[in-house]
C-alpha cells in the first residue's frame, strides 16, 4: 500500500499548464522537491506538454489532465520497433498515462514517489506512425485517496491526430514515501 508517512503539509500547485522544459524539471526532481513525484528523463518522458490539469471536471468531476506529445518520424522508439515496420509501441501510451497520474498526485501536494499499480481494462483500437504529428492523452480521475494512503485511480484515452486509438480503465498509481513499502 502506498503510505504517506509525512506530517507536514507540501504545496498546492495552482499553476494550470506546464511546458516541456518544466516537465523535465520534475524529471530532475526540481518541481516537487527531492524524494517526491519524478516524472520519467530523457526518451521515457512520453509528453511533451501538460495543456490543462484541473481539480474539477472531466468524466467523473474529480478532475482532469490533457496532455501532448509531438510526434515525428525522429522519435527513438521508431527507428527499433519494428524494423522496417515503425510504431509507437502501446505500453509507452499507457505509461504515459500512468506517468500523468503520478504526476496529477504530485501537482496536488502529496509527498512520495509513484509507482504504477495496475489497470483495468485496456483496448488498443489503432497505432501511432512516423507520418502522425500529435498524441493528446487525456486523464479523468475518478477517485483521489489522500490520507496514509495516497492513489489515484482514473480513466484514460490516448488519441493521435484527433482519433481516439487507446482507452484504459481504473489506471492505478501510488506515491510511497519509504522505499521498503513501494509494492511490498
Amino acid at each position: 500500500m502506498p503510505l504517506s508517512n509525512s506530517a507536514a503539509p507540501r504545496k498546492r500547485w495552482t499553476q494550470s499548464s506546464f511546458t516541456k522544459e518544466e516537465l523535465i524539471a520534475c524529471g530532475h526532481g526540481l518541481l516537487f522537491g527531492p524524494g517526491n513525484a519524478q516524472l520519467p528523463t530523457d526518451n521515457m518522458l512520453m509528453v511533451d506538454r501538460i495543456s490543462h490539469i484541473s481539480t474539477t471536471g472531466g468524466t467523473h468531476g474529480k478532475g482532469e489532465i490533457i496532455a501532448e506529445l509531438d510526434i515525428h518520424p525522429g522519435l527513438w522508439f521508431f527507428n527499433c520497433h519494428f524494423r522496417g515496420d515503425p510504431v509507437m509501441p502501446g505500453c509507452l501510451g499507457l505509461d504515459a498515462m500512468w506517468q500523468l497520474i503520478g504526476f496529477y498526485l504530485g501537482w496536488k501536494g502529496n509527498p512520495g514517489k509513484g509507482r504504477a499499480l495496475g489497470a483495468g481494462e485496456i483496448k488498443f483500437t489503432g497505432q501511432v506512425l512516423p507520418e502522425a504529428r500529435l498524441v493528446e492523452y487525456r486523464i479523468d480521475l475518478k477517485r483521489v485517496i489522500e490520507r496514509k494512503l495516497v492513489m489515484g485511480i482514473a480513466d484514460g484515452t490516448m488519441a493521435v491526430d484527433g482519433r481516439v486509438i487507446y482507452t484504459a480503465q481504473d489506471l492505478r498509481v501510488g506515491l510511497f514515501t519509504r522505499v521498503g513499502e513501494i509494492l511490498s
